[in-house]
């Protein structure tokens, strides 16, 4: 649901969003209030973004989380990723140093709420960052993480992980981590097997 009852210009959308409390998406001239994170979804974020950063410590990679915004400048939606691994030197909107412009792996977690934005206009979306070679979705609720991997003629191969004792490998990032790792500390409903935001 928007937040604004008038059209917003990104800039006044900015000026807001840097004084707000809470966090919210912007698209469209409009601000759209991000909703409350499930325990489940913060601890596998955590736990990815941590196993992801000490295996790319040494190297020129940085993995950020969910306080840093990110802005697709052809579509002009600002938003919050879970995880952002970004390479060698960030590229920022403005002086602020708090809108990315050039993450190289965007990962999102998803619950049965998000996932069709994640998986549709949101991904249309993040196809449009020049930078970005990887997109990730995690499941909150099954052991299943799906890796897209930007191709040389601009399609996405589509790779599935789906073993809660395998390994989830990124395609364009030296990082292997183990899935029962990713999932550790969380009982998702379906984690026996192995098997909405602005339009």
């Amino acid at each position: 649901m928007s937040t604004a009852s008038k059209r917003l210009s990104p800039q006044e959308y900015l000026a807001l969003e840097r004084q707000a409390e809470t966090r919210s998406e912007y698209f469209g001239g409009e601000m759209f209030a991000m909703s409350v994170k499930s325990f489940q979804h913060n601890i596998i974020k955590n736990n990815l973004a941590r196993e992801a950063g000490n295996q790319l410590e040494t190297g020129p990679y940085r993995v950020l989380t969910s306080d840093m915004r990110v802005k697709i400048s052809s579509t002009g939606l600002y938003t919050y990723p879970d995880i952002v691994i970004v390479c060698s030197e960030p590229e920022f909107e403005d002086g602020y140093s708090d809108t990315l412009l050039n993450p190289l792996v965007v990962v999102e977690v998803h619950s049965d709420s998000t996932e069709k934005y994640d998986r549709g206009a949101k991904f249309g979306n993040y196809q449009r960052i020049p930078s970005l070679r990887e997109y990730v979705l995690v499941s909150q609720d099954q052991p299943l993480i799906e890796r897209y991997a930007r191709q040389t003629d601009g399609s996405w191969n589509l790779v599935t992980f789906d073993d809660r004792y395998g390994t989830f490998a990124f395609a364009t990032i030296s990082a292997q981590i183990p899935m029962i790792e990713i999932y550790s500390g969380v009982r998702p409903s379906k984690m026996t097997g192995t098997d909405s935001g602005p339009a």
